[in-house]
């Protein structure tokens, strides 16, 4: 779909300098930018590639006034901040482009089933008994949604999400493909064989409003009750979420972490790649825990910092770390001193 710069300008609230007629059909980097495409200079470390790009059009920051001539052929749109503006674009497009409708007739259907208006089901889905499904929710090809789930409006699955029976799902929810909600909690006991019989998982898992959960992360259900994903909650890749774990408001997580069961994390959190957090602790409201940091006890003071493993305050980590690295010059100087004092 072509849009012309006047167009784009209006979307933006910024002002033309240039062809208002020109148009685009395609998104690009400044340094990569071809003919017919829109890109945008915020960071002025790129301000170089202005003068020699092939993009049409460039989004720049109000302020920005070019130190050289710019190609005949691009045009610029000025707005408040060409970062955000760019955004903004990028969401725009992307609704354009995942925008369908319809059911594949490869699908089934529970008869029972609710399905809401402008839904798309692609190829080859399964949508079980006395499950509801929202307006204007995507469900991509190959996906499974169990008995009695509930999905709000807006929510968008891409292909292979598998949602298991009983579970909840807000509005606005994006899960990428490869997640699971709703597997079982690793819930197993000894027995008397010398073996382990498996403790029935018969809670389910809530994902409340506006969450995103990135590709092949899991979701446990809980024994009982629910393991529960709160608004606004951004997890990464490859994240297993264990049974009856709850994460707070507006926490993000990047990929490979592993928080085990019924640990509570508050809200605002902001968690690194492959970090452990162990059972049954409580994590306080805007912790950040650093990148492959170990968690094995409750952190109880509010926006605290850690990292290590075992993780503790990144101030003392920082020294404890300066320590450490010269602990080979240390050793040296103590042998010197052992050998003098032999002799």
């Amino acid at each position: 779909m072509d849009f012309i710069a006047s167009q784009i300008a209006g979307l933006l609230e910024g002002t033309v300098v240039g062809n208002e007629n020109i148009s685009v059909n395609n998104l690009s980097k400044i340094e990569e930018g071809q003919p017919n495409t829109l890109s945008f200079l915020s960071n002025l470390k790129y301000e170089e590639y202005l003068y020699t790009t092939g993009a049409s059009i460039v989004i720049v920051d109000k302020s920005f006034e070019p130190s050289k001539s710019i190609p005949n052929t691009c045009t610029l749109i000025k707005v408040e901040s060409a970062q955000a503006a760019f955004a903004k674009l990028l969401e725009i497009y992307n609704q354009v482009k995942r925008k369908k409708s319809g059911i594949h007739p490869s699908s089934y259907i529970s008869d029972s089933a609710t399905i809401g208006e402008e839904v798309y089901i692609g190829a080859n889905c399964s949508i079980g008994d006395n499950v509801t499904i929202g307006n204007n929710v995507h469900v991509y090809p190959n996906s499974y949604i169990g008995d009695n789930v509930k999905i709000g409006d807006d929510c968008m699955f891409f292909a292979g999400v598998r949602v298991y029976s009983d579970c909840l799902i807000g509005k606005s929810c994006t899960l990428h493909s490869g997640v699971i909600i709703g597997g079982d909690g690793f819930g197993f006991v000894p027995n008397r064989n010398g073996n382990y019989s498996k403790v029935p998982q018969i809670g389910n898992a809530i994902l409340e409003d506006h969450v995103e959960i990135g590709s092949n992360t899991t979701i446990d259900r809980a024994t009982l009750g629910s393991t529960i994903i709160r608004k606004g909650v951004k997890l990464d890749n490859l994240i297993q979420v264990a049974h009856n774990v709850e994460i707070g408001e507006n926490t993000v997580i990047a990929a490979q972490t592993g928080i085990a069961g019924s640990t509570k994390i508050g809200k605002n959190c902001m968690i690194g790649g492959q970090v452990g957090i162990v059972g049954h602790i409580t994590i306080a409201d805007e912790v950040k825990i650093a990148a492959q940091s170990g968690v094995g006890h409750a952190i109880t003071e509010k926006g605290q910092i850690l990292q290590g493993s075992p993780a503790f305050p990144i101030g003392d980590y920082k020294r404890s770390y300066v320590v450490y690295r010269g602990l080979p010059d240390l050793k040296r100087k103590v042998d010197e001193l052992e050998k003098k004092l032999s002799n």
